[in-house]
């Protein structure tokens, strides 16, 4: 199988005193669902709030989604998975319609986001282990560039960047904002 895409990050110049000279070598597979429902008011992306009893990354918004296991069949298989096991989203209520690009992350991931459309009828409900929350934001505003605000954080004197969206309450940035970032670039492009 040819190569996937890969998210351009614009990492600055010295990121290897933080990740290491070999970071994206030591990656690891990982998939999370972008689940697009059809709503009254139009499409919404599901979203997740990560339990804040998680030692990684507790408290932030992403995707369902994790590791790759060597059970899983397929990328898609391993995203509909994950996706059961943290809001129990039946897998049947999905129907893959794509990827996006792959998102390497600083915390040694390389995600691939599965797309899927999901029954509007679907139901779902955090587990309260791995998730706290699950709610949807309008695909409109996902879409909408300029509602994206790039920001930098500071690790070893280095200056990461990143994509932050808001949507009521919630800050979505990192790796989750990235990859939406991603999905209304293709789209933005894709229109012109």
């Amino acid at each position: 199988m040819p190569p996937r895409p890969v998210t351009r990050l614009d990492l600055p110049l010295g990121i290897d005193r933080v990740l290491g000279p070999h970071w994206q070598k030591s990656l690891r597979p990982a998939a999370v669902l972008v689940g697009i429902l059809d709503r009254h008011d139009g499409p919404h992306v599901l979203l997740t709030q990560r339990s804040e009893r998680l030692r990684d990354h507790a408290g932030q918004i992403s995707f369902p989604g994790g590791r790759i296991e060597p059970d899983d069949a397929t990328t898609a298989h391993a995203a509909l998975r994950e996706a059961d096991e943290e809001i129990g989203l039946d897998p049947g209520a999905s129907e893959v319609i794509g990827y996006l690009d792959d998102y390497p992350t600083v915390t040694r991931f390389c995600i691939t986001p599965v797309v899927a459309h999901v029954q509007g009828s679907a139901r779902y409900e955090p587990d309260g282990v791995e998730v706290d929350a699950v709610f949807e934001v309008p695909l409109a505003h996902v879409l909408d560039l300029s509602r994206y605000r790039r920001k930098t954080v500071g690790r070893m004197g280095v200056e990461i960047p990143y994509y932050e969206l808001m949507w009521q309450n919630w800050r979505i940035w990192g790796a989750t904002a990235g990859m939406l970032h991603n999905l209304a670039t293709h789209v933005a492009e894709a229109r012109a």
